[in-house]
């Protein structure tokens, strides 16, 4: 497959300086180095960092600084540039991203996926075919839990050639997700039912935990994956939710990952993408708009037949 390529990161232009502000924790942040930690986000996985950032950039990372013992932003460039560098960008990566979500996050998304998507996928399931789901960009796993939560509620036969994928850039979340042991704070969105039926109290110290039970945790398949690198899947999706992660990226790069995404998916698959996202102009004419940020890929193959949908409604 072919590996995308970002373009070099944009300069910033010399009238935009990089003010430290020392109400903020750690060391200055100058625009050289404000500048170099930009381009190697860019780079390593397409976070189009503005120049109104730099304080965010700062704080965020000032507690990578500490964990290293490192003095200066200098000093964390020149660790970035050096020969251990490969484990500390994801960290970077991890700080500069916002991995907030909720079980059943934007709801409406899951109402299609059972009552739209999953009815012929159970059927084609049962036939013995196989059923393929992918959440790009997974985070702490709420996303991926609550889609195999649906499929379960609906009566999909997970016992048969059903996987759902999980992936994120994230090393550390994707060991969290994939333990699955949420605390009290981050079981938002479960119904009473839902918690009940496929979680188990895990008594702590200080805060209560649950724990995905084992029919949820051997569905999910979670990897780590940069979505700007190769993917080594092969076989094609019937639905991906890739949900408030493109925001990060610039428009070229948007346009790129929707042109992949496409051509991943079945030829009647479906994608759902984040409340403030949108499709670029280049790829809108291959979906249909099936609902609020909800899109199904046309079928072109011959004599197909394509359910009529409100094409302007996932606009």
């Amino acid at each position: 497959m072919t590996t995308l390529s970002p373009q070099t990161a944009p300069r910033l232009s010399a009238d935009q300086p990089v003010k430290p502000d020392h109400g903020l924790s750690g060391p200055d942040l100058s625009q050289a180095d404000f500048e170099r930690i930009a381009a190697i986000a860019y780079r390593a996985a397409g976070l189009a960092i503005g120049a109104g950032k730099s304080a965010m950039v700062r704080t965020r990372l000032a507690r990578r600084l500490r964990a290293l013992k490192l003095p200066s932003f200098d000093a964390y460039c020149a660790y970035l540039d050096g020969p251990d560098a490969e484990g500390e960008i994801g960290m970077l990566i991890s700080a500069l991203t916002t991995n907030v979500s909720h079980f059943f996050r934007e709801n409406h998304h899951f109402e299609t996926l059972r009552s739209d998507v999953l009815p012929p996928l159970i059927a084609r399931a049962r036939a013995g075919k196989r059923v393929r789901i992918w959440s790009a960009g997974c985070a702490n796993g709420q996303e991926p839990y609550s889609i195999t939560m649906t499929l379960i509620d609906a009566g999909m036969p997970m016992d048969r050639d059903v996987r759902v994928l999980a992936t994120d850039i994230d090393p550390n979340v994707i060991r969290f997700a994939r333990e699955g042991v949420y605390p009290e704070t981050m079981v938002s969105g479960l119904t009473r039912e839902h918690r009940s039926k496929y979680f188990e109290e895990v008594p702590g110290s200080k805060e209560t935990g649950w724990r995905a039970k084992e029919q949820l945790r051997t569905a999910l398949h979670f990897r780590e994956l940069n979505l700007l690198e190769d993917w080594p899947m092969r076989g094609r999706f019937d639905a991906i939710f890739c949900r408030n992660v493109v925001i990060y990226f610039d428009a070229a790069t948007q346009d790129r990952l929707w042109r992949r995404f496409e051509g991943q998916l079945m030829p009647d698959g479906w994608l759902f993408i984040g409340h403030s996202e949108r499709l670029s102009s280049g790829i809108q004419s291959e979906f249909q708009g099936r609902g609020v940020t909800t899109y199904q890929h046309i079928d072109r193959t011959p004599g197909a037949t394509q359910k009529p949908g409100a094409a302007n409604r996932g606009t």
